[in-house]
Parts: C-alpha cells; structure tokens; sequence
C-alpha cells in the first residue's frame, strides 16, 4: 500500500507508552502499534527505498541489560536506510538523520585529517554552513573541549575538528501533515539536502 502518514493514534500511542511503559500496556495497544505505528513506517522505507537504500526498521524493545533504566519499550519507532538516512516517529513527531553518529578511532583520525586539510576541510564546512542555512542541524553527539593534540588550537574549523561524529538532524512537531503523503515529502527533502555531506564522510572515511 501507498504511503499516507501517520494517523493521530500514533502520537496517541507513544503518548500512553511514555506515562506506562509497562508490558501490560504494550500487549493492551499491540494492534494500534501493529496498523498504525508500524505499517506506515513499512509502507515509506519501501517507498524511499529506490532513491536511499534498503531500510530497516529498529526492534520495539529496548536493551535493558547494561542499563539502570529497565523500561522495556522504546518510546520512538526508527529506520536506518542504507544510504546513510534515519526516520524516526515518536510522540514529539517527526524526524530524520543522515551522517555518522559514531566513529572508531581509525575513521575519527581519518575525518580529523580531512577536516584539517583545506582541499577536503573548507569544502565541509561549506556543507555545513548551507545544510544549517537550511535550518537544519549540524552536530555530533559529543565533542572534545579543545582542538585536538597534534592540530593548530585557533585552526579555522576547530568546531568540527572537535567533533567525534557529524550528523545532519531535522525535526518537525507532529500536526495534521503528519496524517498524509506530506510526510515523506519532508523526509525526502531533508535526505537529498544531506546528500553531500553523505557523500563526503563516505568518500574521506573509507
């Protein structure tokens, strides 16, 4: 089936699992996850898939076992495309990624020295000046104080020098859009805005 959004029970039901996060409550709304909630999120990887890969749709149930929060259920539903995009729904609304959360050390070194080099670097922060003109976020999910050890301290793009991943992040408030094809046209319009800085991780970090 076509895609056409997520019905307000969706909201309604990441709204309820947030105040319960309990089984009782998950086994009493499985079928509203299952129709509303989980198809839509089939019905648009399938069709974003042609242009950004494969999608894969993230397990429901949280991994409690190294955690000191035991609620069971996430409260988000999410899919990674193999292209390098994320689409997630939660009771907030809307969202969507694209760029590498996580780097291992040898990639970290590697975007380090691209970012450094002014024929790689200065083309990078070219992306992430138009992407946040955009209004669209630019960040990592944590960064050194300073610049670090081995690279000029005032370099000019010492923010990102500072950087242990990039990610290109967009949300949108859940509203009546939501519930129609509009949606999609959201998350397609931010992954094709995201493509060069995609394509700039892919190329500097293999």
């Amino acid at each position: 089936m076509a895609f056409k959004g997520w019905p307000v029970e969706a909201i309604e039901f990441y709204e309820g699992l947030q105040a319960d996060n309990t089984k009782t409550y998950w086994v009493a709304h499985k079928a509203t996850y299952d129709e509303c909630v989980l198809r839509p999120m089939q019905e648009l990887i399938a069709e974003l898939e042609p242009e950004f890969g494969e999608g894969k749709i993230f397990r429901p149930y949280r991994d409690v076992r190294f955690s000191a929060d035991k609620t069971p259920y996430k409260t988000a539903i999410g899919a990674v495309l193999a292209g390098g995009g994320y689409v997630q729904l939660s009771a907030e609304g809307l969202g969507s990624g694209c760029g590498r959360w996580h780097l291992e050390p040898e990639e970290l070194a590697r975007y380090r020295d691209a970012v450094a080099d002014d024929a790689s670097g200065a083309p990078l922060q070219a992306i992430v000046d138009q992407l946040r003109a955009a209004k669209i976020d630019v960040s990592s999910h944590g960064e050194l104080k300073t610049v670090p050890r081995g690279y000029p301290k005032d370099h000019p793009r010492a923010e990102l020098l500072r950087a242990k991943g990039l990610v290109s992040w967009q949300s949108w408030p859940a509203a009546a859009w939501l519930g129609t094809a509009k949606a999609k046209d959201r998350v397609v319009g931010f992954l094709r805005a995201s493509v060069p800085l995609n394509d700039w991780l892919a190329k500097n970090l293999t």
